[in-house]
């Protein structure tokens, strides 16, 4: 009987995973605090550690965009969350008393840092301390050089803090924007003055600016007046007009108050050189309206009167020059009044008369004119005598010929008042019944003389007809 032997199979023992590598639970929460994850390399948590810089990387990119505090709170609650794990974890774990090795290469990692963020982000404090003086001075280079010294690290480790002071340079930029605005408004543009004085009360809306906006508003103040009179006047008018705000940009009334006048009257007598009448008695009459009180007003009613008498001479000259004057009389104020003794005189209308006056009587220019005399076509005046004539070629036909002044329709206007001062007609007188008379033959039947002629005056008879109406 054969033997057969019997062999039991039993199957390997299961493979055991290998030891959690013993930790120093205080090395790994020093190495997390470093934001790197060193704690979790530490515990060879390699996904821990990928993970955590996943999410400080994330959390550090939302910082520099949004720049806004809660990325930061975020990021102090990711740092302590890891902290805290890393140490949960490593108590878990199989522990040794100490690693100092691990300890010291911890805080050499870590604590540098710390360090590090710690001083990056107290300068950052400091350039913002800077900025918030320079903001409070109201000096704008300074401020713009002290948000300068900024670099990359403060941007990283204080975003909302250095995004305050870009936002002050920025408001520093429209305060210069401003001033800009406001030199173009120097010359009188009414959009540049609306356009500065926005954007100053935009900017003095923002907390903390009213003494960049003060020093802005008050240097431009202080370039008022300008050279030009009549420029320093539209802006003053603008500022005058402008409506009360009830903050500081208000201040500008009292500038007004002191430029203007002055201005105004320096503005009206340029225009008066200028000889333009109607504004310069404008400006004038504006002086008097808004500062009856003013030194000057003495002189600027004394302008007016000048360009009063400056406007109606001209209108007076024009008249004249377009024979209009008769039909629409005007006055000059500056003129004599007729009265006693010779009155000089500008002619118009029918001259036919008139030009045989003395060239004494008539006025060179209207400035120096008393009277305006307006001559119409002559007619036939009083009759003188009346004597027959024979015909030369038919001695047998014999007309009796009525002789007549000459009659001219005159109206004399007073040049200081346009009223009318004379109104009539004036007989010329001329000798009568002369030997032998002389006609037009279109004025009667051929060979038959009219019934009537008038006179054929002189010069002295012309002069003595006149007369009365230039020397009183």
């Amino acid at each position: 009987m054969s033997y057969t032997p019997q062999y039991a199979w039993q199957p390997p023992p299961p493979q055991q995973p290998p030891p959690a590598p013993k930790v120093d639970p205080l090395a790994v929460a020093v190495g997390n605090a470093s934001l790197l994850g060193l704690g979790y390399v530490m515990m060879k948590r390699w996904g821990l550690a990928i993970l955590n810089l996943m999410v400080v990387g994330a959390l550090l990119i939302f910082l520099l965009v949004l720049k806004q505090t809660w990325c930061e709170i975020a990021l102090v609650g990711w740092w302590v969350l890891v902290i805290a794990h890393g140490l949960f974890l490593a108590l878990r774990a199989p522990q040794k008393e100490s690693d100092l090795t691990k300890r010291l290469v911890a805080l050499g990692i870590t604590i540098p840092i710390l360090l590090t963020i710690g001083f990056v982000r107290y300068d950052a404090g400091r350039i913002a301390g800077e900025v918030s003086d320079a903001r409070e001075a109201g000096d704008c280079a300074k401020l713009t050089d002290a948000q300068e010294e900024l670099w990359f690290g403060h941007r990283l480790v204080d975003a909302p803090g250095t995004e305050k002071g870009d936002a002050e340079v920025q408001l520093c930029g429209r305060l210069d924007d401003a001033k800009a605005v406001l030199a173009t408004g120097l010359t009188g543009d009414y959009t540049a003055l609306e356009d500065g004085f926005g954007t100053l009360g935009s900017v003095l809306a923002e907390p903390g600016h009213d003494k960049g906006v003060d020093l802005t508003l008050k240097g431009w103040l202080d370039d008022l007046p300008v050279a030009d009179p009549c420029r320093t006047v539209r802006v003053t008018d603008w500022l005058r007009q402008r409506k009360a705000t009830n903050n500081l940009l208000d201040q500008s009334k009292a500038t007004v108050t002191k430029t203007a006048p002055a201005a105004i009257v320096g503005c009206a007598d340029r225009l008066m050189g200028q000889k333009s009448w109607d504004a310069a008695r404008s400006s004038y009459q504006q002086l008097v309206t808004q500062y009856p009180k003013d030194s000057r007003v003495a002189k600027a009613k004394a302008g007016i009167r000048q360009a009063t008498l400056a406007i109606e001479l001209t209108n007076v000259r024009n008249l004249l020059a377009s024979n209009s004057y008769c039909s629409n009389p005007a006055k000059f104020s500056g003129a004599r009044p007729y009265a006693g003794g010779f009155n000089s005189g500008m002619f118009e209308g029918d001259d036919e008369y008139t030009k045989r006056l003395p060239a004494s009587w008539r006025a060179s220019d209207a400035s120096n004119a008393v009277i305006v005399v307006c001559a119409e076509d002559a007619v036939d005046g009083t009759s003188l005598r009346t004597c027959p004539y024979r015909s030369e070629r038919n001695p047998q036909n014999i007309s009796d010929v009525t002789f007549h002044k000459v009659a001219v329709p005159v109206k004399v206007y007073e040049l200081r008042t346009g009223r009318v001062v004379s109104n009539a007609r004036v007989q010329i007188d001329g000798p009568d019944c002369p030997v032998r008379i002389t006609y037009s033959t279109y004025l009667t039947s051929f060979d038959y003389p009219p019934s009537s002629l008038q006179v054929v005056p002189s010069n002295t008879n012309v002069q003595a007809a006149f007369r009365y109406l230039f020397l009183r």
